[in-house]
């Protein structure tokens, strides 16, 4: 005769979620892992840290991620998301750099990384007053983002 234990049942449930769970968890790292990949692969993709100026939440703290320079924007996307598309794109036309300086204390950004403050030319083709984004790069990067601002492809025509 076959003697059943206690909580043998809840034993055998608990092990098939576990192993459940920890199959999802794989899947969702493998996921961000191979759109990482992808990404960079593709190339004009450079790290970087982005934070949107005067925004409460998650956009106005530090986020880490790859900006792909495109002929019109950059784009920004995050490390750490499953989202194939960009969460911010910053156009092309009008932006200017405001400001330039280290990281400060109690910012969580490496020491060597410098901090640039973007934003767009006003309507009467003035500078801005303030800040829109504020993107932290490394000098590497950086000699590459201002690059990449100053030049315009051959062809490209902007409307209006």
């Amino acid at each position: 005769m076959e003697r059943l234990l206690p909580g043998a049942p809840w034993w055998e449930s608990a092990l098939w979620v576990f192993f459940a769970l920890l199959v999802v968890l794989l899947v969702v790292v493998l996921t961000i892992t191979l759109r990482r990949w992808v990404l960079v692969r593709r190339g004009g993709a450079v790290e970087c840290y982005l934070r949107a100026m005067g925004v409460g939440g998650r956009r106005g703290s530090w986020r880490i991620g790859f900006c792909r320079y495109g002929t019109e924007d950059l784009a920004w996307f995050p490390i750490f998301s499953l989202r194939p598309r960009p969460t911010a794109k910053l156009s092309r036309r009008g932006l200017v750099v405001v400001g330039r300086r280290a990281p400060e204390r109690g910012e969580d950004l490496p020491v060597d990384l410098t901090v640039l403050q973007v934003a767009w030319t006003r309507a009467d083709g003035s500078d801005p007053l303030e800040p829109a984004y504020e993107i932290a790069m490394n000098e590497g990067t950086l000699t590459g983002f201002l690059s990449w601002l100053e030049s315009m492809p051959p062809g490209t025509h902007w409307e209006g």
